[in-house]
């Protein structure tokens, strides 16, 4: 952990420069039986693909407002992380007809067919797979990101006191500032207990800022890895502690 990190990015930089290699986000969606594990180097080179996505192949300017309408997964934690990097202001689970640019799942199309800009779909199949029918009227991620460039600069300087997101916190939907998502994620990773080496595990909806600070941002910002279950619900109570064994789990966040 860097305390002179500013915006989700740095936080990012800060980790590739620590250990690369190990493990920032563990992925299970439990109706499909998909395990996913991205390193810290693995989890910045989809970044990476993403934002030059964004700002080259999308011509997504520093300000436009992004709706990210997509679950707890290891791709939504991608996009968020790539959209930070290039300054684009994620407004998570908002409204598409007051965006720039929409990005969702199959479950969201209709939903994202507002979005009078760009549209870019995910099948959100095991593996990051294409659709086996792309959806008229948006760009399939599977098939514009694999051949983006490996390494990102954004053309405009991110400043940390730029709007970053827009999430609900409580009652309302609050807009934070890059600034302030690294603040309050080092107040969660501080609540939580979280250190270096730390594994939380976490069955929490990307739809809230519990859900992506648990599920992301607050294991990002104390050099910890997430275990993010999705579609866990049904797990009983065996099954759930055979996965916080096998995958040395330290944290719970449900």
């Amino acid at each position: 952990m860097n305390e002179n990190d500013r915006t989700p990015a740095d936080l990012l930089r800060s980790a590739l420069a620590s250990d690369s290699a190990r493990p920032l986000v563990t992925f299970y969606d439990d109706d499909t039986s998909e395990r996913v594990e991205l390193s810290v180097a693995t989890f910045a080179n989809w970044v990476s693909k993403t934002a030059n996505l964004l700002q080259d192949e999308l011509a997504v300017e520093p300000g436009e407002r992004l709706a990210l309408l997509l679950p707890a997964h290891w791709q939504t934690a991608v996009w968020m992380v790539a959209a930070f990097s290039a300054g684009v202001h994620v407004d998570l689970q908002g409204d598409p007809a007051q965006a720039d640019l929409a990005v969702c799942g199959p479950a969201d199309l209709e939903r994202a067919r507002a979005c009078r800009g760009e549209r870019v779909a995910l099948s959100l199949r095991p593996m990051g797979a294409r659709f086996a029918q792309p959806p008229e009227g948006f760009r399939d991620y599977a098939v514009e990101a694999p051949g983006q460039g490996d390494q990102f600069a954004p053309y405009v300087p991110v400043s940390a006191d730029d709007p970053a997101l827009t999430v609900e916190v409580g009652p309302a939907r609050v807009e934070l500032t890059g600034a302030e998502v690294v603040e309050r994620a080092r107040a969660d990773a501080h609540s939580l207990g979280l250190a270096p080496g730390s594994r939380l595990l976490s069955r929490l909806p990307y739809d809230h800022w519990h859900g992506v600070s648990a599920g992301l941002l607050a294991p990002l910002a104390a050099d910890a890895s997430v275990v993010l279950c999705r579609n866990a619900g049904h797990l009983d109570g065996d099954a759930l502690e055979r996965r916080r064994d096998s995958e040395r789990v330290t944290h719970t966040a449900e």
